[in-house]
């Protein structure tokens, strides 16, 4: 029965670290680094650990100094534990896990791009959006027209967005 306990314990273990190191295989080499800037801009005493002095620090470095204590606390809650820079990680793969890898949103656009043009009509776009399966709002839409290059002409250059989609705001 003891050997049971053990063989349990190990096998606990195994999973816990596996998990662990999965949160670095989600995200790149780059959005890794990014996160570990973010991180280290959040951890204001440099201890290794967010707790709610470094939020409330944080807030206060952009001005927002009213921020309520049990709205730190909720914060600092969505983590199973004391959040160190694999915490944040996993916080954030939580949090995107809903985005599809790249190559498949850029695949789906390339659908509506038949002679493979690199862009697609803002307004067909628009009218997809807004009357097919998960219907987009018109500000839901507006919201993504914003952050997207379109040129003049009306063409939205979808590889760009499907870059702001998977990795963030575009690179310059």
């Amino acid at each position: 029965m003891a050997s049971r306990k053990t063989k349990k314990k190990e096998g606990g273990a195994k999973r816990a670290q596996r998990a662990s190191s999965n949160v670095f295989s989600m995200f790149e080499q780059t959005q890794i680094q990014e996160f570990k800037e973010a991180f280290t801009l959040i951890d204001q005493n440099r201890d290794g650990f967010i707790d709610k002095e470094d939020l409330k620090d944080t807030y206060a470095s952009l001005g927002k100094l009213n921020e309520k204590d049990n709205e730190l606390e909720d914060m600092l809650r969505e983590a199973t534990g004391p959040i160190n820079f694999t915490m944040f990680l996993n916080l954030f793969g939580e949090k995107l896990h809903g985005t599809d890898p790249e190559d498949t949103i850029l695949n789906a656009f390339k659908m509506f791009d038949p002679e493979a043009k690199g862009y697609i009509q803002k307004d067909e776009l628009q009218e997809l959006l807004m009357t097919q399966a998960d219907r987009f709002t018109q500000e839901e839409v507006k919201q993504m027209f914003q952050s997207s290059n379109i040129d003049a002409a009306g063409n939205l250059d979808y590889k760009s967005l499907c870059y702001i989609i998977t990795h963030g705001e575009e690179q310059e």
